[in-house]
């Protein structure tokens, strides 16, 4: 059972970092938990906490609405922001980094509502992900050998799913002297190489600076990839013109829920543009631009794994994409008392169309890499 811990009223004050961890004083163990991935806060009683995929909920409460409201009010001043009935919206960073998302009255009927998403100190290895189970190793030579070969890759995936913490892992595998311009609405990607410009989104009463300015702004950077946290807007035209036209080996992640239905999305945010251009322009304008989509999803049993490595080759005689699958996640049953799901990933016999280029290119191709595997009976 979680430890319960109650705190008085608070007040509004002139802020520093630690005067705004003491207004979140109710959740302060678990803003410094490792173990904890999200908290969510839908009363000032009603805390959840997210462990391994898995959401408890925590017996620390805030001691009136009043308390919750302030904490909200001290996190909005600590980032220059406001949140009130005309401003009753915020998203934020905490000092830590943790990225937090705010909603008041009127927008939040019932008070105030709080999400925080944490971030590790240290950002999370494809070696890491291969050990925990959410890649394989051949997956993950298969995408090392993608980016290095300046493959263009799209990360899909659900609210949650991880994708950015996929992101960040594949980033890993960009050659350290290249230069990478990344672009964000929050900064959460962390990576690793030395030749780095980090761009952010700015959206106050005085500024906005949206993603789309951001892209346009980081093709006059000479960047030899642009990393994008996530796409989901019109920028989606911006980017793809820019993978189509000297920028390979960009990335970026987007919401969707499988490899074909990621596709359509970026159609349906080219259209955001209004542009007067038939489908099938738009369509080979995406299917010259993307080669390789990762598909990541949040199971049912709370684990994070890659459920499939795509790769799209163009489109049919009907214009409709062409898509193969390299890799899949089979499910294979479930076991334990915690209804763990037993899972399996498999090469699917497909090999991808730039094997020969990478042979060209001296990257060692295991000869059973792309072997189908028989399935379990």
């Amino acid at each position: 059972m979680l430890p319960k811990t109650r705190y008085n009223s608070y007040s509004v004050a002139i802020i520093d970092s630690d005067t705004t961890r003491a207004f979140l004083g109710p959740i302060l163990e678990f803003l410094d938990d490792d173990t904890v991935s999200e908290i969510l806060i839908n009363a000032p009683d009603v805390i959840y906490i997210e462990r391994k995929g898995r959401l408890y909920r925590a017996e620390s409460v805030f001691e009136t609405q009043d308390a919750l409201m302030a904490a909200a009010r001290n996190v909005a001043q600590f980032v220059g922001r406001r949140i009130d009935e005309k401003h009753p919206i915020l998203d934020a960073r905490l000092p830590d980094g943790s990225r937090i998302h705010i909603v008041v009255p009127p927008a939040a009927k019932d008070g105030v509502y709080i999400a925080i998403r944490k971030f590790g100190s240290e950002p999370l290895l494809v070696k890491d992900m291969i050990q925990g189970g959410a890649i394989s190793v051949e997956m993950a030579r298969f995408l090392h050998m993608a980016v290095q070969l300046k493959k263009n890759l799209i990360v899909s995936g659900s609210t949650s799913s991880g994708k950015t913490t996929l992101l960040n892992a594949i980033s890993s595998f960009i050659p350290d002297e290249q230069r990478v311009v990344v672009i964000e609405d929050a900064s959460e990607l962390q990576l690793q190489q030395e030749h780095v410009l980090r761009m952010e989104t700015v959206n106050n009463d005085k500024l906005h600076i949206e993603i789309r300015d951001l892209v346009k702004s980081s093709l006059r950077l000479r960047p030899d990839r642009i990393v994008i946290g996530e796409v989901r807007g019109p920028e989606a035209l911006d980017l793809l013109q820019a993978m189509n036209t000297g920028h390979s080996g960009s990335m970026a992640t987007l919401h969707a829920n499988n490899p074909k239905q990621a596709l359509a999305r970026l159609e349906t945010l080219i259209m955001m543009n209004r542009l007067e251009m038939p489908l099938i322009a738009i369509r080979s304008q995406i299917a010259n631009a993307i080669q390789i989509i990762v598909q990541a999803s949040r199971l049912r049993d709370g684990s994070r794994k890659i459920t499939h490595i795509s790769e799209v080759t163009g489109l049919d005689e009907d214009g409709n994409y062409l898509v193969n699958d390299i890799f899949v996640l089979e499910i294979l049953g479930i076991e334990g008392e915690d209804e763990k799901l037993v899972t399996e990933f498999r090469a699917t016999g497909h090999k991808p169309s730039f094997l020969e280029e990478a042979k060209r290119a001296g990257i060692k191709v295991p000869d059973t890499m792309f072997v189908q595997k028989r399935k379990a009976s």
